[in-house]
């Protein structure tokens, strides 16, 4: 068995033709949707992320505004900035490009953040709406994950899912999207001290690989038929950037999401749903007060 691409890129692409439909309309109200970026420093990683965020939104129509600091910047500059694109109409949603440089308290300039423009999804007091079944941004990856798995026909409903990581930007979030009425999975959540890994991942009818373990996940370790989902990234000897699912897995599983190329695309198309989103609900809260 040879397994079949679960094709991130070519999902992507759909749902930017959708968002392109749905910010023409917007832009027909008098509303455009704008998405913030805020860099600190000059990291090469950071700066083409950023880059690539911006050519997403000019793809499909959404404004750009873009800050940046130079690393020197100081906790009260970095507020400065959040604060503004809180106030900033034009700004629907936006994020804080991590890591910020050493000596920032990360999680102040986060919780500072208007959770209605948590482009990211990863406001607490939006990870605290996930928990109580409210509306609010979606986690990009792991909503991407899901909307991947829809798109390819993938059964969700009932599934058994092992999710092998524990950060909150995948690990931590997505069985919370798995776990609603509306996926109904069933959530094993492993992690690198996790006693007997394989015994779990043999139970799978879904693995969502999140560890940042270079080829974690082994033929050996799957039963045919699974789907497999990489989104481990983490760098080999060599200094190349690998995914925690080994390649032989593609010959027992019967759907793989490679890295790159897989989930990747989804989580840069989410981040622009949000942004999307986040723009209709503010049309629709001020026809609300006018009307």
């Amino acid at each position: 068995m040879t397994a079949q691409i679960l094709d991130g890129k070519a999902t992507a692409a759909a749902i930017k033709s959708d968002l392109t439909v749905r910010v023409a309309a917007l832009k027909a109200q008098g509303v455009t949707p704008g998405l913030g970026t805020l860099l600190v420093g000059d990291d090469p990683g950071s700066r083409w992320y950023v880059n690539g965020k911006h050519r997403d939104c000019a793809q499909v129509g959404i404004a750009s505004i873009q800050r940046e600091l130079p690393d020197t910047a100081t906790q009260e500059d970095i507020e400065e900035v959040v604060r503004e694109l809180n106030d900033n109409p034009e700004c629907t949603g936006y994020i804080v490009q991590l890591p910020l440089p050493k000596g920032i308290d990360t999680n102040r300039v986060l919780e500072l953040m208007d959770p209605a423009k948590d482009a990211d999804g990863l406001h607490p007091m939006n990870l605290g709406r996930l928990v109580l079944n409210e509306t609010g941004p979606l986690p990009c990856t792991p909503q991407g994950v899901v909307q991947l798995l829809r798109a390819h026909g993938v059964e969700i409903n009932g599934a058994h899912v092992v999710v092998v990581g524990r950060g909150v930007t995948i690990g931590r979030s997505i069985p919370l999207l798995l776990t609603r009425k509306s996926e109904n999975a069933t959530v094993t959540q492993c992690h690198t001290g996790t006693r007997d890994l394989a015994s779990h991942l043999k139970q799978a009818d879904i693995i969502v690989a999140a560890a940042g373990v270079p080829h974690l996940i082994k033929p050996e370790d799957v039963k045919p038929g699974v789907a497999v989902l990489d989104v481990g990234v983490s760098r080999d000897e060599n200094g190349k950037i690998v995914g925690d699912v080994h390649p032989g897995v593609a010959e027992v599983a019967a759907w793989v999401a490679p890295n790159p190329g897989g989930v990747g695309p989804m989580t840069r198309a989410q981040l622009l749903v949000n942004v999307v989103e986040a723009a209709e609900r503010a049309a629709a809260d001020a026809a609300a007060v006018s009307g």
